[in-house]
């Protein structure tokens, strides 16, 4: 709903009254209904226009030497309320009962959607839209079928578009021009010589086609039927110009009824276009404007995003910089452990072994017992190591040949067990296998020199 300073502007747009009080008061009168104060006001004023002037009853035309006239640009001089099914079919609006008000800019008539308070009603499936959408969408393309036709001898034609009228004006809103509406009345007189001479004529059509955006209907189909009736079109052939404004509103520029010549038409199209230049480039540069905020925080957003990006890896490359640092450390850590505690185990194994080996030269070197004296049965034994060293001890003639084994473990000279005691001259190898044999009975009585071989 439009608010008391909103009414009040725009009642004392339309009228052209200064003075704010009354106004005010004028809309009081009328319990603030916007539509109601100004049709009172404009019919009060046609009736005193027409006691000023007897020849006219109407608001003021422009008027040809042979009586067709055409209204001005510039003047409100009506409301007009467009029909729902063409809003919503066109525009997809969820409501079947959504009026038509009105705006005022820059001394234009405009159409506003529920700007005098017609609320929502109904509301209408999306399928529905669809469906009259289409509708009007094949209506404008017959139209434009029948008027080649009637028409397509003559290769000027305007190009209207194979839209409905809502969505020609959304079109003619996206490229920044005017709306040229022609409401085609198939069985006036005027008619064909109109399309012929004037609408399909070389500078109409150039014209046309440069600066609007050209929608046309047939009075006998739907949308033209109840376009003509939004406009109250009284006299064929009927063109108007509208531009679109925001928030789905429209604006009346001009509506010319009857024939008109080309000269005359492209006159007042020229008109009309100097008139709503300004409004047309101010809007262009604000859309451009837009556009250009808009890629720029586009690129400001995109350059965001990089950064956070760059930045969101760089972190995932540190922590997995740190994450790596830890598993080597972690890793370096275990393998220190593992070699530590395999030189502690080898040390300790070591240290067993050697334990073991001192215990076992103890135990052997008490089990061979004293050294006995020089005698017959006493066998002298030299025992040279592979190191240069030489042992010699006596033994019984009947000690066995481990014994000798016994003897130099005992004496710790060889850090290894693997070994064997040989003589050179002849060359015999005492091994373990003969480990059971005396002295005596190997051949090694009275005396022995014995060298070591390691295995």
């Amino acid at each position: 709903m439009v608010d008391v300073a909103d009414k009040l502007g725009y009642f004392q747009a339309i009228t052209g009254l200064e003075d704010a009080d009354l106004c005010t008061e004028i809309l009081q009168a009328h319990g603030w209904d916007l539509e109601l104060a100004i049709s009172s006001f404009t019919s009060s004023s046609s009736s005193s226009s027409s006691r000023v002037d007897g020849d006219h009853n109407r608001e003021p035309f422009t008027e040809f030497d042979d009586g067709r006239a055409f209204r001005p640009p510039g003047i409100a001089w009506k409301i007009i309320t467009l029909p729902v099914s063409i809003v919503s079919g066109s525009l997809g609006l969820a409501s079947s009962a959504i009026g038509f008000g009105f705006w005022v800019a820059g001394g234009a008539l405009s159409y506003s959607l529920a700007m005098l308070g017609f609320g929502s009603g109904r509301g209408g499936s999306e399928t529905e839209s669809s469906s009259s959408s289409s509708a009007a969408a094949g209506e404008a393309m017959e139209f434009i079928a029948l008027f080649d036709r009637d028409y397509g001898r003559n290769p000027l034609k305007p190009g209207f578009v194979s839209e409905g009228f809502m969505d020609a004006l959304q079109l003619s809103r996206s490229q920044f021009k005017l709306l040229f509406v022609y409401l085609h009345s198939p069985d006036h007189p005027d008619t064909p010589a109109f399309c012929e001479r004037t609408l399909c004529s070389e500078g109409v059509v150039a014209f046309l086609n440069e600066n609007f955006v050209a929608w046309g209907g047939s009075i006998r189909s739907s949308e033209g039927f109840k376009m003509s009736n939004s406009f109250k079109a009284s006299r064929f052939p009927f063109c108007a110009v509208v531009m679109p404004a925001a928030n789905h509103r429209i604006a009346l520029l001009q509506q010319v009824e009857g024939p008109t010549t080309p000269e005359e038409m492209i006159a007042i199209l020229q008109r009309v276009v100097e008139d709503s230049s300004s409004v047309l480039v101010t809007a262009r540069v604000e859309a451009e404007e837009r556009r250009t905020n808009l890629r720029l925080r586009e690129e400001q957003d995109a350059a965001y995003r990089a950064a956070l990006e760059a930045d969101q890896a760089r972190e995932r490359q540190r922590q997995e910089d740190q994450e790596r640092i830890e598993r080597e450390a972690a890793e370096a850590e275990r393998k220190r452990k593992e070699e530590e505690e395999a030189r502690e185990r080898a040390e300790r194994e070591a240290a067993e072994r050697e334990a073991a080996r001192v215990r076992m030269r103890q135990e052997k070197a008490l089990a061979l017992g004293d050294e006995p004296e020089k005698g017959p049965d006493v066998t002298q034994v030299l025992v040279r190591f592979p190191n240069g060293e030489r042992k010699g001890r006596r033994f019984e003639s009947n000690t066995k040949i481990q014994t000798l084994y016994d003897y130099v473990d005992s004496l710790g000279v060889l850090e290894t067990e693997e070994y064997s005691l040989i003589t050179n001259f002849p060359r015999t190898v005492y091994g373990r296998d003969k480990e059971s044999m005396s002295l005596k009975d190997a051949g090694l009585h009275p005396q022995a020199s014995l060298f070591i071989e390691i295995n």
